[in-house]
């Protein structure tokens, strides 16, 4: 018995990254899991390989239909939800004056706006099942600014915000929600930033750890806050940098 045995969970961009981590930390806890995408190939192939324990449900989490759809399908296919986890994002580096408006709506829409609806669309489930729990995904960016990530750095910023929020107004139902902030994880999204592929070690290096994160450290502290053993943790803010945030711009 795992420590999410019996909680049902709906993952947002989890088909590769910190969500396919999440996916596969949470099955192997005991959870039943939604694995929602728009990478359908590879949620799909994701899926199946965790066995009946795992579906996948195309969502792009802008589209407040296709939420209705996939909160549905995932009460439909594993007859609860308890925790949802908002991970899908978008990272855009470009210096402020070089930022379309198109390019920095796109971020929001995404990371912000895709965070909203979800919390939104698990408040009835999650009441009618006796609680639960969100986690939301943020940022070392929703605690400090960078340079040439203004857009990103609203929306992280934004769900740090709004998580607080959630929690005050959702803790009467029995719903918790906490925000996790990563530093620099090893994913595709982050390797690729530039349109090509990255080393990130020298970055990695600066931090007290000295090293880039994997998304399965990530992936612990997700289930951390999924499971009951958070069940005092609520409107939190959850850092795993490797001590990025430890230090400030005087650092030599």
């Amino acid at each position: 018995m795992g420590r999410l045995s019996g909680k049902v969970a709906l993952l947002t961009g989890a088909a590769r990254g910190q969500g396919a981590a999440a996916a596969r930390r949470f099955v192997a806890e005991g959870a039943r899991v939604m694995i929602t995408d728009i990478t359908d190939a590879e949620g799909k192939e994701l899926a199946d390989s965790l066995g009946e324990a795992a579906a996948y449900h195309h969502l792009d989490v802008s589209d407040e239909d296709q939420w209705r759809g996939a909160v549905a399908r995932t009460v439909e296919e594993f007859g609860s939800l308890n925790v949802l986890v908002n991970n899908a994002g978008l990272l855009h580096f470009a210096a402020l004056t070089d930022t379309t408006l198109a390019d920095y709506e796109r971020v929001i829409r995404v990371n912000q706006v895709g965070t909203f609806l979800g919390m939104r669309s698990v408040v009835e489930p999650m009441t009618s099942a006796g609680g639960g729990s969100i986690v939301n995904m943020s940022s070392v960016e929703g605690l400090a600014g960078m340079p040439l990530v203004s857009a990103y750095t609203a929306s992280k910023f934004a769900i740090r915000g709004m998580t607080k929020v959630a929690a005050l107004e959702l803790g009467e139902h029995g719903i918790r929600v906490n925000s996790v902030h990563p530093g620099l994880i090893d994913t595709d999204m982050v390797r690729n930033f530039v349109g090509a592929e990255t080393d990130l070690s020298p970055a990695g290096r600066k931090v007290a750890l000295g090293r880039v994160g994997q998304p399965e450290e990530i992936a612990g502290v997700v289930a951390f806050l999924a499971s009951d053993d958070s069940s005092y943790c609520t409107g939190a803010e959850f850092v795993a940098d490797g001590g990025s945030t430890a230090t400030h711009a005087l650092k030599v």
